[in-house]
Protein backbone atom coordinates (compact mmCIF):
# COMPACT_ATOMS: atom_id res chain seq x y z
CA UNK A 1 0.00 0.00 0.00
CA UNK A 2 2.73 2.53 1.02
CA UNK A 3 4.41 2.32 -2.58
CA UNK A 4 1.38 2.20 -4.49
CA UNK A 5 0.90 5.67 -2.75
CA UNK A 6 4.37 7.15 -3.44
CA UNK A 7 4.14 5.74 -7.44
CA UNK A 8 1.19 7.17 -7.75
CA UNK A 9 1.84 10.63 -6.04
CA UNK A 10 5.35 10.45 -8.43
CA UNK A 11 3.14 9.97 -11.57
CA UNK A 12 0.77 13.70 -10.40
CA UNK A 13 4.13 15.10 -10.12
CA UNK A 14 5.33 14.03 -13.27
CA UNK A 15 1.88 14.99 -15.36
CA UNK A 16 2.37 18.66 -13.09
CA UNK A 17 6.26 19.39 -14.35
CA UNK A 18 5.31 18.95 -17.66
CA UNK A 19 2.25 21.18 -17.80
CA UNK A 20 4.45 23.83 -15.61
CA UNK A 21 7.10 23.38 -18.39
CA UNK A 22 4.61 24.38 -20.72
CA UNK A 23 3.72 27.11 -18.57
CA UNK A 24 6.93 28.41 -17.87
CA UNK A 25 7.16 27.87 -21.89
CA UNK A 26 4.42 30.30 -22.45
CA UNK A 27 5.49 33.07 -19.79
CA UNK A 28 8.72 32.98 -21.34
CA UNK A 29 7.84 33.27 -24.95
CA UNK A 30 5.33 36.50 -23.55
CA UNK A 31 8.06 37.62 -21.48
CA UNK A 32 6.10 37.67 -18.26
CA UNK A 33 7.86 36.74 -15.41
CA UNK A 34 5.92 35.28 -12.62
CA UNK A 35 5.85 34.89 -9.34
CA UNK A 36 4.19 32.16 -6.76
CA UNK A 37 3.05 33.79 -3.66
CA UNK A 38 2.51 30.90 -0.87
CA UNK A 39 1.36 31.41 2.70
CA UNK A 40 -0.46 29.98 5.44
CA UNK A 41 -4.04 30.68 5.58
CA UNK A 42 -4.65 34.78 7.17
CA UNK A 43 -1.25 35.82 6.23
CA UNK A 44 -2.39 39.17 4.65
CA UNK A 45 -1.22 38.19 0.81
CA UNK A 46 -4.25 40.10 -0.66
CA UNK A 47 -3.70 43.13 2.16
CA UNK A 48 -0.21 43.32 0.54
CA UNK A 49 -0.96 42.93 -2.95
CA UNK A 50 -3.21 45.59 -2.09
CA UNK A 51 -1.23 47.45 -0.85
CA UNK A 52 2.04 46.90 -3.22
CA UNK A 53 0.52 46.51 -6.62
CA UNK A 54 -1.02 50.33 -7.06
CA UNK A 55 1.05 52.54 -8.95
CA UNK A 56 3.66 49.84 -9.53
CA UNK A 57 5.86 50.72 -12.45
CA UNK A 58 5.44 46.94 -14.82
CA UNK A 59 2.58 45.91 -15.85
CA UNK A 60 0.89 43.54 -13.63
CA UNK A 61 -1.46 40.85 -13.33
CA UNK A 62 -3.19 38.68 -10.81
CA UNK A 63 -4.12 34.83 -10.66
CA UNK A 64 -6.09 34.55 -7.56
CA UNK A 65 -6.16 30.70 -6.03
CA UNK A 66 -8.68 29.97 -3.23
CA UNK A 67 -10.94 26.99 -2.76
CA UNK A 68 -13.86 29.26 -3.14
CA UNK A 69 -15.78 32.48 -3.23
CA UNK A 70 -14.58 35.70 -5.34
CA UNK A 71 -13.71 37.62 -2.37
CA UNK A 72 -10.28 38.35 -3.48
CA UNK A 73 -10.30 38.48 -6.77
CA UNK A 74 -13.12 41.51 -6.17
CA UNK A 75 -10.61 43.38 -3.66
CA UNK A 76 -7.71 43.34 -6.30
CA UNK A 77 -9.89 43.78 -8.91
CA UNK A 78 -10.54 47.08 -7.24
CA UNK A 79 -6.88 48.01 -7.89
CA UNK A 80 -7.42 48.20 -12.19
CA UNK A 81 -5.27 45.21 -13.09
CA UNK A 82 -5.69 41.99 -14.94
CA UNK A 83 -7.26 39.37 -12.74
CA UNK A 84 -8.47 35.86 -12.93
CA UNK A 85 -9.21 33.45 -10.23
CA UNK A 86 -9.42 30.17 -9.72
CA UNK A 87 -11.26 28.44 -7.66
CA UNK A 88 -10.72 24.97 -6.58
CA UNK A 89 -13.92 23.59 -5.27
CA UNK A 90 -16.28 23.64 -8.40
CA UNK A 91 -13.70 22.37 -10.94
CA UNK A 92 -11.24 20.34 -9.14
CA UNK A 93 -11.97 18.63 -6.43
CA UNK A 94 -11.47 21.51 -3.73
CA UNK A 95 -7.69 21.00 -3.71
CA UNK A 96 -5.56 22.70 -0.96
CA UNK A 97 -3.33 24.33 -3.75
CA UNK A 98 -2.91 25.47 -7.43
CA UNK A 99 -1.23 23.37 -9.63
CA UNK A 100 0.40 23.56 -13.10
CA UNK A 101 -2.79 22.24 -14.78
CA UNK A 102 -5.23 25.00 -12.89
CA UNK A 103 -3.15 27.73 -13.73
CA UNK A 104 -2.62 27.15 -17.32
CA UNK A 105 -6.87 26.84 -16.94
CA UNK A 106 -6.44 30.61 -16.76
CA UNK A 107 -3.99 31.72 -19.09
CA UNK A 108 -6.25 32.61 -21.98
CA UNK A 109 -7.89 35.07 -19.31
CA UNK A 110 -4.57 36.95 -19.06
CA UNK A 111 -3.50 39.48 -21.76
CA UNK A 112 0.22 37.92 -21.32
CA UNK A 113 1.30 39.87 -24.07
CA UNK A 114 0.25 42.92 -22.18
CA UNK A 115 2.05 42.12 -19.07
CA UNK A 116 5.61 42.57 -17.25
CA UNK A 117 5.05 40.84 -14.13
CA UNK A 118 2.00 38.08 -13.40
CA UNK A 119 1.36 37.15 -9.26
CA UNK A 120 -0.19 34.04 -8.39
CA UNK A 121 -1.50 34.21 -4.78
CA UNK A 122 -1.77 30.46 -3.96
CA UNK A 123 -4.41 28.89 -1.92
CA UNK A 124 -3.57 29.21 1.92
CA UNK A 125 -1.70 26.29 3.05
CA UNK A 126 1.29 25.59 4.57
CA UNK A 127 1.98 22.33 3.12
CA UNK A 128 0.95 21.49 -0.53
CA UNK A 129 1.64 24.51 -2.49
CA UNK A 130 5.66 23.79 -2.14
CA UNK A 131 4.93 20.42 -3.70
CA UNK A 132 3.82 21.61 -6.95
CA UNK A 133 5.63 23.94 -9.42
CA UNK A 134 2.89 26.04 -11.80
CA UNK A 135 6.03 27.44 -14.36
CA UNK A 136 6.92 30.19 -11.92
CA UNK A 137 9.95 31.97 -11.84
CA UNK A 138 10.32 32.84 -8.39
CA UNK A 139 8.32 31.47 -5.26
CA UNK A 140 8.05 34.25 -2.08
CA UNK A 141 6.50 33.04 1.32
CA UNK A 142 4.88 35.43 3.16
CA UNK A 143 4.59 34.44 7.13
CA UNK A 144 2.28 36.33 9.55
CA UNK A 145 4.17 37.21 12.75
CA UNK A 146 0.98 35.81 14.45
CA UNK A 147 1.12 32.11 13.15
CA UNK A 148 4.49 32.04 15.76
CA UNK A 149 7.97 31.74 15.76
CA UNK A 150 8.13 27.44 15.26
CA UNK A 151 6.26 27.77 11.86
CA UNK A 152 9.61 26.89 9.99
CA UNK A 153 10.69 24.07 12.30
CA UNK A 154 7.16 22.55 11.71
CA UNK A 155 6.83 22.98 8.01
CA UNK A 156 9.92 23.17 6.74
CA UNK A 157 9.47 22.27 2.85
CA UNK A 158 7.70 25.60 2.20
CA UNK A 159 10.42 27.89 3.56
CA UNK A 160 12.73 25.95 1.83
CA UNK A 161 10.56 26.08 -1.64
CA UNK A 162 11.16 29.94 -1.45
CA UNK A 163 13.75 32.11 -2.80
CA UNK A 164 12.29 35.52 -0.43
CA UNK A 165 10.30 35.23 2.85
CA UNK A 166 8.39 37.95 3.57
CA UNK A 167 7.76 38.56 7.38
CA UNK A 168 4.38 40.31 7.42
CA UNK A 169 2.04 41.93 10.38
CA UNK A 170 4.74 43.40 12.27
CA UNK A 171 2.93 45.80 13.44
CA UNK A 172 1.84 43.63 16.13
CA UNK A 173 4.40 42.68 17.79
CA UNK A 174 4.24 44.98 20.51
CA UNK A 175 1.19 43.09 21.31
CA UNK A 176 2.12 39.39 20.59
CA UNK A 177 4.06 37.00 22.72
CA UNK A 178 6.74 36.47 19.29
CA UNK A 179 10.59 36.22 19.27
CA UNK A 180 11.43 37.88 16.05
CA UNK A 181 15.43 36.87 16.62
CA UNK A 182 14.40 33.18 17.49
CA UNK A 183 12.15 33.12 14.48
CA UNK A 184 14.63 34.24 12.09
CA UNK A 185 16.97 31.94 13.66
CA UNK A 186 14.53 29.01 12.98
CA UNK A 187 14.27 30.41 9.15
CA UNK A 188 17.98 30.42 8.88
CA UNK A 189 18.11 26.76 10.43
CA UNK A 190 16.10 25.10 7.61
CA UNK A 191 16.71 27.68 4.86
CA UNK A 192 20.34 29.80 5.84
CA UNK A 193 20.81 33.17 4.66
CA UNK A 194 16.83 33.19 2.65
CA UNK A 195 16.15 36.49 1.79
CA UNK A 196 13.62 38.14 4.17
CA UNK A 197 11.73 41.27 4.41
CA UNK A 198 10.24 42.36 7.57
CA UNK A 199 6.82 44.47 6.32
CA UNK A 200 3.01 45.38 7.83
CA UNK A 201 0.83 45.40 5.02
CA UNK A 202 -1.42 47.34 7.25
CA UNK A 203 0.97 50.45 7.93
CA UNK A 204 2.94 49.94 5.23
CA UNK A 205 6.23 49.52 6.64
CA UNK A 206 9.00 47.94 5.22
CA UNK A 207 6.08 47.24 1.48
CA UNK A 208 8.57 49.80 -0.21
CA UNK A 209 11.20 47.31 -0.34
CA UNK A 210 8.99 44.44 -1.26
CA UNK A 211 7.49 46.78 -4.22
CA UNK A 212 11.51 47.56 -5.55
CA UNK A 213 12.05 43.51 -5.58
CA UNK A 214 8.57 42.87 -7.82
CA UNK A 215 9.70 45.73 -10.17
CA UNK A 216 13.24 44.46 -10.57
CA UNK A 217 11.89 40.78 -11.10
CA UNK A 218 8.74 42.48 -13.41
CA UNK A 219 11.67 43.98 -15.42
CA UNK A 220 13.63 40.69 -15.11
CA UNK A 221 16.98 42.25 -13.52
CA UNK A 222 19.09 40.64 -11.22
CA UNK A 223 17.32 40.56 -7.73
CA UNK A 224 20.96 41.08 -5.19
CA UNK A 225 21.74 38.72 -2.72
Amino acid sequence: MHRTYVKVLEDVLDANGTIAAANRDDFDRAGVTVVNLMSAPGAGKTTLLERSLRGLDVRVGVVEGDVASTLDADRIAQLHVSVVQIDTDPSFGGECHLDANMVRSALPSLPLDELDLVLIENVGNLVCPAEFLVGEHHRVMVSSVAEGEDKPLKYPLMFRACELVIVNKIDLLPHLDFDLDRYLHNLDAVHPGVDRLLVSAKTGEGVDAWREWLVRVGRREAVPA
